[in-house]
């Protein structure tokens, strides 16, 4: 590469911006796929991400879905409704229906979570940059059944008593995690899982982990 740009013939780099409210995390995405990509901007929360998109309109935009201040989709309606050419892949902790649906519906390109690896990432965004739509496996079978007409959980009024953080924790529980598993799959405090389960529990009417487990599973959450 010439120190002008990309030698002749020679792909541009995608240029990306970081949504995600957790520093270190977003580190690491640096430097898993600063290496194949152009880094443009991150923001942590809402409102600077919908500023800095619009400003540097990059070709792609890591967006995590629950962020302070309105959340992933706040971000998404606010850029799309201003610069519906920015494209957006959806890099989050939750596999939740309700939130790989919601995000698509408004307008994302593909939904991948954070287990997924850096040459795996670096390949979705390429392909999102290229106009594919792009999903982890298990998550494609969500967005196919909602739009074959299939009922997926999108609304439940039980369930919309929780906060996002609190559905995490729930679902990670239900799946058989330790507090201790599920404090480090979610970058939180076993005391702070304990807080969540105890609020759940209260909210669901419920009286230990065994009724909170055959709950999620009559919701198909899991």
């Amino acid at each position: 590469m010439s120190a002008d740009g990309p030698a002749s013939g020679e792909r541009p780099p995608v240029r990306v911006f970081l949504v995600d409210d957790h520093d270190l995390f977003r580190s690491g995405v640096r430097t898993e796929i600063g290496h194949a990509v152009d880094v443009v901007g991150e923001a942590s929360e809402v409102d600077p991400a919908i500023e800095m998109i619009l400003e540097r309109r990059p070709d792609v935009v890591l967006l995590d879905v629950h962020l302070p201040g309105g959340g992933g989709l706040a971000v998404l309606h606010a850029v799309g409704r201003a610069d519906p050419d920015v494209r957006f892949l959806a890099l989050s902790v939750s596999d939740a229906a309700e939130d790989v649906i919601a995000l698509i519906r408004a307008g994302a390109r593909g939904y991948v979570t954070k287990s997924i690896s850096g040459p795996e990432l670096v390949d979705a965004v390429r392909r999102v940059a290229d106009g594919d739509a792009v999903f982890s496996p298990r998550l494609a079978g969500f967005v196919l059944d909602a739009f074959a007409g299939v009922p997926v959980p999108l609304a439940d009024p039980e369930l919309d008593q929780l906060t996002a953080r609190e559905r995490e924790v729930l679902r990670h529980l239900a799946r058989g995690y330790t507090y201790r598993e599920n404090g480090r799959r979610l970058e939180i405090s076993v005391k702070t899982v304990e807080t969540h389960v105890s609020a759940v529990l209260r909210k669901l009417q419920l009286s230990n982990r065994h009724e909170l487990t055959r709950w999620v599973a009559d919701r198909r959450l899991l």
